[in-house]
């Protein structure tokens, strides 16, 4: 997952908009017109895959989703970074709309599946602290590689290197959905557990019916929220260290993303020796957050590789920690919605996460679009206010997002330790 989109998140604005030659305003429209599909996208795709088939009680209801989406979502990303070269104006804005819309909705179809096995499958709050470190190291890896392969790939100005990216990329990421399956196989007792749930029932709950339920909690909003904006803080930073490359350095980036993978891997045994210190996961995760903000006004003023590859291991320390404790903290939430709704329909619910997770590309694609457009990046990139504008959204544009997610989450969450061990007794006790 991190692996694909490290790779699509910092190459995908830059190759339409300097290689592809597609302006800035058009790309930000695509991706704002991608994100429009995923508000139905992913819910309904959460939705749908949450139904019982034919195969569910032999395999499970996520494992057939999960294979069937990896592999073919590996395949398709490769499309995106191979638009034929004879497209250009509306031809070429039209295969970038299609190529990411069917990459995503490939992608969610087993993303959301994905996300789902993790607060069923871990349900003890040490387990899912345990898991959480270990995906911690997994998927600050698959971020670094996803952002350090292309380094070695591609060539700026060299449109053919890009479109061997995205089928190295493909590769990689087929044979890496094939590792993946046998650990996102569903045991017996959740099988079992799922089954009983559906006999049990009644009728399945309407899709607007989960819509409201996630709503109605207070503290999955606060996530959203919050999720929303570090992705968009994210999305924003990793794709900037390209034209930071090209167009300030004149160097390849490697050493700058090889600063954010120490970082992020040095902090791992650090945010574990807090956790057992603090025990809200959410704590921690709004003080990663504003960390991650603190830490990303540096690189304003970075000067050479190794003052971006610093400032990068600076802000990797912060990143390591909310990245940890992302997957637990949102599995508190889940249990909450289960809780209140009595199942663990959880599709939908995910499909908003995966959404707003979307939606920030949109963001990531506006403030490019803006702020090139009011430094004259297409009429010489490397002119100082143009470079200016470069440092904007690589660093600036990122904190005040993550402070602003940040605030939003600290209004919002009501969510502590002891509420969230209850909820967890709760659950066992009635079978959930």
């Amino acid at each position: 997952a991190e692996f694909l989109t490290g790779g699509f998140a910092a190459l995908v604005f830059k190759f339409y908009e300097t290689e592809a030659g597609l302006s800035a305003g058009l790309v930000a429209a695509a991706v704002v017109l991608y994100s429009v599909w995923n508000a139905v996208n992913d819910p309904l795709i959460g939705f749908l895959t949450a139904r019982p088939t034919r195969l569910s009680a032999r395999l499970g209801r996520r494992f057939p989703w999960i294979l069937l989406g990896s592999v073919l979502c590996a395949a398709s990303f490769a499309l995106v970074f191979a638009p034929p070269g004879a497209l250009r104006g509306a031809g070429l804005f039209a295969w970038f709309l299609a190529a990411i819309c069917l990459y995503d909705g490939l992608y969610s179809t087993w993303e959301l599946n994905y996300q789902s096995v993790f607060p069923d499958r871990f349900r003890d709050p040490s387990e899912r602290e345990r898991a959480a470190g270990i995906g911690t190291v997994i998927g600050v890896l698959g971020i670094a590689a996803g952002a350090m392969v292309p380094t070695f790939i591609i060539r700026y100005g060299d449109r053919a290197s890009y479109a061997l990216n995205g089928l190295v990329f493909g590769g990689a990421a087929i044979l890496l959905a094939l590792l993946m399956l046998p650990g996102v196989r569903e045991t017996p007792a959740m099988i079992a557990r799922f089954m009983e749930q559906e006999a049990a029932r009644k009728k399945a709950p309407s899709f607007t019916a989960m819509l409201r339920d996630a709503f109605g909690v207070r503290n999955f909003m606060a996530f959203i929220l919050l999720f929303f904006f570090y992705q968009s803080a994210m999305l924003c930073m990793t794709a900037s260290i390209h034209y930071v490359g090209d167009y300030i350095l004149g160097a390849s980036t490697t050493v700058i993303f090889a600063g954010m993978l120490a970082g992020a891997l040095i902090s791992v045994p650090l945010w574990l020796l807090l956790g057992r210190a603090v025990k809200s996961r959410q704590t921690l995760l709004a003080a990663a957050a504003l960390a991650m903000a603190a830490l990303s006004m540096p690189l304003m003023f970075a000067g050479g590789v190794a003052g971006f590859a610093l400032g990068m291991f600076g802000w990797g320390l912060a990143f390591g920690g909310f990245w940890m404790m992302m997957g637990p903290a949102m599995a508190d939430v889940i249990d909450e919605i289960v809780l209140r709704s009595g199942s663990r329909d959880d599709g939908v619910v995910l499909g908003f996460r995966a959404f707003f997770g979307r939606l920030a590309y949109a963001t990531q694609a506006l403030s490019f679009w803006a702020i090139h457009a009011l430094t004259r990046f297409a009429d010489d990139p490397r002119a100082p206010a143009a470079l200016f504008g470069i440092r904007l959204h690589l660093s600036a544009v990122p904190a005040a997002l993550l402070v602003l997610g940040a605030l939003a989450f600290l209004r919002l969450n009501r969510m502590d330790a002891a509420t969230a061990e209850a909820n967890r007794l709760e659950l066992v006790r009635r079978g959930l």
